[in-house]
C-alpha cells in the first residue's frame, strides 16, 4: 500500500510547456511523438499540460502525440484551469475544463489543477466557485485527483490547505537554487504541504533551464564531484530525492534532453550524503551571483499594455550578469525589442508583478535594464 498518493509513480514527469518548435513557430509534433515514445518505453507515465500552454497547442499536441497513440490506461494526464487568465466570468472559467477535454480527447483527467494560485489571483477561484466545480468533476469521474499549482508564501498555502483539506496534491516550484529563496519559499511551502499530508508534484526543478546550464562557478562544483553527470541531473535528482513526491516535471524541449533525463531517472537513486553536500556547495556558489530569477513563463506579458518582451529582456541582461557577455547581451536586447516595447516604455502599471509566479520586482528590474541597455 502507498504511504501517500503517487508514491509508486515514476519520479520523472513530462512537462508539455516548452515543446520543440519548427521554424514557423508551430510545434514539431513528429519530434514530440519520438519523445513520448522514449518516455513511455522507459516506463514513465505522467504527462502535464495546461489550458493556457501555447494557446492550446500543448493540449492538442498531447492528443496527437499521446492520446491518439497509446491505450488510455497506460499513462496519466494532468491539465489545469486558469481562472485569472482567459476567463472573464465563471462560465468562461469552467468552460476551460470542457475545452481541455475536447482538445486532448482524453475522456477524463487523472490529475486536474487550479492553475498558478498566488496572492493576487487566488480569490478568483472562490469568486467563480471553482473549488466546488472540481469536486463535482471528481464525483462524475471526469477527474481522478485534483489539486492546485501554487506560487506564493507558506502562510497562504497553509490557509488554502486548511480551507480545502480534500485537495489530493499540490504542485510547487522546488529546485536547489530556490530552496531558501525568500521570494519563492520552496522549503517552507514544501514543509506546509507535507504537514497537511499532501503529495507534491514538483515544477521548475531546473529553474527554467538555468540549472541545466548553470554559471561556471556552479559547473566547477558539479564537475569536480562527477564529470560525467549532466548539470540537469543534479537538479532533477535533488528534487526527486525529497519525501512525498508524486513526480518531478521536466519541461523537455528536444530528444537530447529526454534521453539525458531518462539515463539517470529510469533507475532513479536518491542523492547520497556526499551528493547532497555537493549540492550545498552549488547553492552557496549560486547565492554569490547577481541575476534576475526569471524562468521565462511569460505570464507577465499577456496583459502588458506596452507589449514589452520582459522575459527576453531579462535573459539578455542575465547574459551580462551571469556570464559577463556584455556585447552579446546588448545585441540580444536590440533584437528582442526591435519590433516590441523597450524597457524604457514601462509605465509601472504593475500588472506584470501581479502575474509573476516568482514575485519578481519587475518594474525595478526593467529600470535597471533601461540603464544597462539604453545609455
Amino acid at each position: 500500500m502507498e504511504r501517500y498518493l503517487g508514491e509508486n509513480t515514476p519520479k520523472l514527469g513530462f512537462g508539455l510547456m516548452r515543446l520543440p518548435a519548427l521554424g514557423d513557430g508551430k510545434t514539431d509534433i513528429e519530434q514530440v511523438k519520438k519523445m513520448v515514445d522514449l518516455f513511455m518505453d522507459a516506463g514513465f507515465t505522467y504527462f502535464d499540460t495546461a489550458y493556457v500552454y501555447g494557446n492550446g497547442d500543448s493540449e492538442r499536441a498531447a492528443k496527437e502525440a499521446l492520446v491518439d497513440r497509446y491505450p488510455r490506461e497506460s499513462y496519466t494526464l494532468a491539465t489545469k484551469l486558469c481562472a485569472w487568465m482567459y476567463a472573464d466570468d465563471e462560465e468562461a472559467a469552467k468552460q476551460q475544463f470542457y475545452t481541455s477535454l475536447e482538445r486532448t480527447g482524453a475522456g477524463y483527467f487523472d490529475y486536474y489543477l487550479l492553475h498558478a494560485l498566488q496572492t493576487g489571483n487566488y480569490k478568483k477561484y472562490d469568486e467563480y466557485h471553482i473549488w466546488d466545480f472540481v469536486k463535482e468533476l471528481k464525483e462524475k469521474g471526469l477527474v481522478r485527483h485534483w489539486g492546485f499549482s501554487f506560487h506564493a508564501g507558506p502562510e497562504l498555502l497553509d490557509e488554502l490547505l486548511t480551507a480545502h483539506p480534500d485537495a489530493d496534491f499540490v504542485q510547487l516550484q522546488i529546485n536547489y537554487a530556490d530552496w531558501e529563496n525568500p521570494h519563492v519559499t520552496a522549503r517552507a511551502n514544501y514543509e506546509v504541504a507535507r504537514k497537511h499530508g499532501k503529495s507534491v508534484v514538483i515544477m521548475e526543478p531546473v529553474k527554467g533551464g538555468l540549472l541545466a546550464d548553470p554559471p561556471e562557478v556552479v559547473k566547477d562544483v558539479l564537475r569536480k564531484a562527477d564529470e560525467n553527470a549532466s548539470y540537469a541531473s543534479w537538479a532533477v535528482r535533488y528534487a526527486a530525492s525529497l519525501d512525498g513526491i508524486l513526480t518531478v516535471l521536466s519541461g523537455m524541449s528536444n530528444i537530447e534532453q529526454m534521453e539525458d533525463n531518462i539515463s539517470y531517472m529510469k533507475n532513479f537513486q536518491p542523492l547520497s550524503e556526499g551528493e547532497q553536500e555537493t549540492v550545498r556547495k552549488a547553492q552557496e556558489a549560486l547565492d554569490n551571483i547577481e541575476s534576475i530569477a526569471c524562468t521565462g513563463c511569460h505570464y507577465c506579458t499577456a496583459g502588458c499594455p506596452k507589449k514589452i518582451p520582459i522575459p527576453e529582456i531579462f535573459a539578455a541582461r542575465n547574459k551580462q550578469l551571469i556570464w559577463g557577455q556584455m556585447e552579446k547581451g546588448a545585441a540580444d536586447y536590440a533584437q528582442v525589442t526591435k519590433d516590441a516595447g523597450k524597457a524604457s516604455d514601462c509605465i509601472a502599471c504593475g500588472q506584470c508583478e501581479r502575474a509573476c509566479p516568482q514575485q519578481l520586482s519587475i518594474i525595478k528590474y526593467l529600470r535597471e535594464c533601461k540603464e544597462a541597455f539604453e545609455k
